[in-house]
């Protein structure tokens, strides 16, 4: 086969007649007369390449560019293809276009589309002509095309005012609680010329099992297209190749398929990480056409018609499901051990999706690691990722659950919509099956419980809106095409459940999106409830200094305050900045001064998380799993991310790192008086001598014990705290401490707004260091949550610990890398060195 990328040579237009009459007329000539277009690109990206939009990103100017979503656009290239010789076939594929378009090679009409989460292929046979010609993709405006859908077939619920339900479009391209309203065009996945003949390989789906006897199985099921020409119908011959395993099956002459079996002796596991090693084996693939002349049996020295290889893993995935005296279960069981999910849910990492590149994803997965998690979830507003994502993600061990693209909203089943979320089920769940990665399969986020709860089923007057996708096609496809993996109906549901006996979040069965905290309660309100899974839940909070220094600004250049219009476009939730002041008001309290209402926001964005993980794994294996919304962002906003859409860790990010580490001693509640729990995530059993004291904010023991204790692997152990402990004599004056080794837990009977905190309870010292600086603090007295926000002095310094209580006489060193001089004075001090103290003096005080 022989490629032709047609990466260059675009240019990309305006429709003039759609053109708004407010554009500036030298904007509007250079649009009706084209620009140069880059492929992979969006209309978004070639434009502000060629320096005639402003950055949507940045300050107001989301709301300059919202005309672009009422363009029509055109993208041409010329395209000098040969006539197919004889018994050639010629395809144009196209793997990504967003969204509505009329495919044109001159006069002629190849293909219309209207889903950008699949690949259209195209025979050129009867459209190639000699000499040159031009390829054309006329792209009409998504948003009058679902608009006109929503008119034809009648309107379904959503989350928003948008129709993104009536059109196969990234849903939040028409914005979202956390997401710019752009609404991109363009080809945004590459375009190509394949030339082949007698057959190609169309897909290779290896389904892994690893036998009792820990023999790993690959079957590999191979299909081929056949050319239609001369040796079209001929037989052919596929070899696979994996971890010293060979097999060979033939394709007798008119069939499409065939089914290899390879089988690996004792074969190494692959693990999720934490619980083993990742290895990856190269599974190599070729299409041959089969030698006419060969001794019988199947004989593979035919020319080469295709190749194809993917590095799989070999393991097992289930997810019990089954009833207990609770409810019902939610548990992932890898290579048939049950995994407590440490999880955090995964958006498009860039609202201009074709910026992500591999190396980014890497950075951003590694953060994921560093946080602890074991499993990321492709939420359903999203995309289906590219294969560096899920590469990425088998390289590091990291699970990740799969949603197909469904989001908060009553999705037609008639056609033509139908038939397209089909087509894209089935070519994604083909092309992801060699991920060892992927573990789970989920029919959508949210509609269920939409159905249910948000008063959808008065306004769909009986229309369709989408429960057959979630019941039938998407579970057949997940069976017939990649049986090795499990199905989940939605996020949230109750699997086995029809969804009008029991309630599809109803926490007691499967999973469960707990968002009333954040929305409506305080975070407290997490304890109330003992969910087998959580698939969602978060708090807010505002970015980082530095990305709202770039990208978040007022008139005058400064940061724009929080109730300026630019803060405010960019804190897309409903009453964003109410809830995170009625979040903070009773552990905090809301401070006035904006740089310190900025920390306040961040620092309960990390305590509520922080909360809620702690109480979650405390009751593993009742609660199986804990996925925070969310990991990341997509440009610089106020959201649930713990890193921010500029790269930089937000405090949450450090309080995912302590609350998923391995081993966690936390202190929860137990029968209406405290226990200490400890959380064991590793294969080694963890014995040891808890030290437990009663301490004034000023250091002096109160009260003392020592337990000896012993928690087996990848288990939790409950341990009453003794009563000279359990009860302070002055609760705004004291602390329980609890020290296992290396690990610590500081409980607090009152909330700090009420402790006696001393609001500068700290002695610094900063030394110069080879790459850096340290900063060596000391406690005189209690500090909370002591933090360094060295974004604030240099946008691209790192601190390598953050959100560390100190008890009175305690001294850290916080690390900080930096290539820029910095004022040791202002690293000792607010607002870079911060604590919990001070800003609660402040707000309740000052």
């Amino acid at each position: 086969m022989n490629q032709d990328l047609l990466d260059g040579g675009w240019t990309l237009t305006a429709v003039a007649d759609t053109l708004p009459p407010h554009l500036p007329a030298e904007l509007a000539d250079r649009l009706r007369t084209g620009v140069r277009a880059r492929v992979p690109g969006t209309t978004h990206t070639d434009l502000l390449t060629a320096g005639l939009v402003p950055d949507p990103y940045l300050d107001r100017n989301e709301e300059e560019l919202a005309w672009m979503k009422h363009v029509d656009w055109v993208y041409e290239r010329p395209l000098s293809t040969p006539p197919p010789t004889v018994g050639e076939r010629v395809d144009l594929v196209l793997e990504g276009v967003d969204t509505v378009a009329t495919v044109r090679l001159d006069d002629d009409v190849l293909a219309r589309t209207a889903n950008m989460h699949r690949t259209y292929r195209v025979d050129l046979r009867d459209h190639l002509r000699p000499g040159g010609q031009t390829l054309r993709v006329e792209l009409a405006s998504a948003l009058s095309y679902a608009q006109a859908e929503a008119a034809r077939l009648g309107p379904r619920p959503m989350a928003y005012h948008q129709p993104f339900n009536m059109v196969r479009k990234m849903a939040c391209s028409f914005g979202w609680d956390w997401g710019p309203d752009l609404q991109t065009a363009g080809l945004w996945r590459p375009v190509r010329v394949e030339r082949w003949r007698v057959a190609r390989l169309a897909s290779v789906r290896p389904l892994v099992a690893v036998e009792p006897d820990g023999t790993g199985v690959v079957q590999v099921v191979v299909d081929v297209e056949r050319s239609g020409l001369d040796g079209g119908q001929a037989p052919l011959v596929v070899t696979a190749r994996v971890a010293g395993a060979e097999a060979v099956a033939e394709i007798d002459a008119g069939r499409s398929g065939a089914t290899v079996r390879l089988e690996v002796p004792h074969a190494p596991l692959w693990w999720p990480v934490g619980h083993g090693a990742q290895p990856l084996h190269e599974l190599q693939v070729e299409l041959r056409a089969a030698d006419r002349d060969a001794p019988a049996g199947p004989r593979g020295t035919g020319p080469v018609l295709g190749t194809w290889s993917r590095r799989i893993g070999l393991r097992t995935v289930e997810l019990d499901t089954a009833p207990d005296e609770q409810g019902a279960a939610f548990t992932l069981r890898v290579n048939g051990r049950s995994v407590f999910v440490r999880g955090a849910n995964w958006i498009p990492d860039d609202h201009l999706l074709t910026r992500i590149t591999r190396g980014r994803l890497a950075r951003r997965l590694d953060q994921a690691l560093g946080a602890h998690l074991n499993l990321l979830r492709v939420w359903g507003g999203g995309i289906y990722e590219s294969e560096d994502f899920y590469e990425l993600c088998d390289e590091r061990g990291l699970l990740v659950w799969q949603d197909f693209l469904l989001a908060c909203a009553a999705y037609p089943q008639e056609q033509p919509l139908r038939d397209e979320i089909e087509a894209e089920a089935r070519e994604h769940v083909a092309r992801l099956t060699p991920h060892p990665s992927l573990v789970l399969w989920n029919g959508g986020n949210e509609n269920l419980w939409g159905f249910r709860d948000w008063g959808w089923q008065a306004r769909l007057e009986g229309r369709t809106w989408g429960e057959a996708y979630a019941t039938e096609l998407f579970p057949a496809v997940v069976a017939e095409l990649d049986p090795t993996r499990p199905y989940v109906p939605n996020s949230p549901s109750s699997p086995g459940y029809d969804i009008r006996d029991v309630h599809p979040n109803d926490p007691d069965h499967g999973s469960h999106h707990q968002w009333e905290v954040w929305n409506r309660v305080d975070y407290t309100v997490y304890r109330d409830e003992v969910p087998r899974f959580c698939s969602e839940f978060g708090f807010q909070g505002p970015p980082t200094w530095a990305t709202l220094e770039r990208a978040v600004r007022a008139e005058d250049g400064s940061v724009a305050g929080k109730e300026h219009p630019t803060f405010l476009l960019h804190q897309k939730a409903e009453d964003g900045n109410g809830k995170l002041d009625r979040g903070m008001a009773p552990h905090l309290g809301v401070p006035d001064d904006f740089v310190d209402w900025l920390w306040a926001g961040q620092l309960n964005q990390a305590r509520a998380v922080r909360y809620a993980i702690e109480h979650y794994r405390s009751w593993w294996p009742t609660t199986a799993g804990a996925i925070v919304w969310q990991l990341n962002d997509c440009w610089p906003v106020t959201s649930w991310a713990a890193v921010d859409g500029d790269g930089r860790l937000k405090p949450v990010w450090w309080a995912l790192r302590s609350a998923f580490a391995e081993r966690l001693v936390t202190v929860q509640p137990r029968d209406g008086r405290e226990a200490l729990v400890l959380v064991n995530d590793t294969p080694v059993l963890w014995k040891s001598t808890a030290v437990l004291e009663r301490r004034s904010l000023a250091g002096r023991v109160l009260a003392h014990a020592e337990l000896p204790l012993t928690v087996g692997a990848w288990s939790v152990g409950t341990f009453p705290v003794p009563p000279v402990l359990r009860t302070p004599d002055d609760p705004a004056d004291e602390v329980l401490v609890v020290t296992l080794g290396r690990q610590r837990a500081v409980h607090t009977w009152v909330e700090d707004v009420d402790l006696a905190l001393d609001p500068a309870p700290l002695d610094v010292r900063v030394h110069p260091v080879q790459d850096g600086y340290e900063v060596e603090v000391t406690a005189r007295s209690l500090a909370r949550d002591v933090t360094l926000l060295v974004d604030r002095l240099d946008p691209d310094a790192t601190v390598d610990e953050a959100l560390v209580t100190l008890t009175a006489g305690e001294t850290t060193a916080f690390r900080v890398r930096t290539s820029v001089v910095l004022d040791p004075a202002a690293l000792a001090s607010a607002p870079v060195l911060r604590s919990a103290n001070d800003v609660v003096v402040r707000a309740a005080h000052g």
